[in-house]
């Protein structure tokens, strides 16, 4: 089940392999009222810890799929539906330390209703988050 907060409390993860983390995931829910078709996503704003990682590089993983920014653009066909999680990948070399970290995060979303070349939304949450592992 689904959180209401933008940000869940699990999912908060390095990835990689074991002594190479590649980077780190935060686990989302969609930040609007129905599912939307993935291209109305215009990337996701990370901050952990102060350390700002910008939209043009995070990649969003949902169900089994993984997409940057540009394919998210194009995706006219597969959508975010408001009962599943996605995860934000950030790229990070080595990942993060374990313990708590503050982790900030701005969804960058398109409405379908408005023309999507003027207006691009930001949602925005914070939270704390533990990294159980390196």
């Amino acid at each position: 089940m689904l959180e209401h907060q933008l940000i869940q409390s699990t999912g908060f993860r390095n990835f990689g392999p074991v002594g190479a983390r590649e980077g780190f995931a935060v686990r989302l829910r969609l930040p609007n009222y129905h599912g939307t078709r993935l291209s109305m996503l215009d990337g996701f704003d990370v901050t952990v810890d102060g350390e700002f990682f910008g939209h043009e590089r995070n990649r969003l993983a949902i169900r089994d799929e993984v997409y940057t920014l540009d394919e998210l653009r194009q995706e006219t066909v597969r959508r975010w539906d408001l009962t599943e999680h996605a995860s934000v990948l950030v790229d990070k070399a080595g990942g993060l330390t374990p313990g708590i970290h503050r982790i900030a995060v701005a969804a960058r979303i398109r409405y379908s209703y408005f023309p999507p070349d003027v207006h691009v939304f930001m949602m925005r949450a914070e939270r704390l988050g533990t990294v159980v592992m390196a």
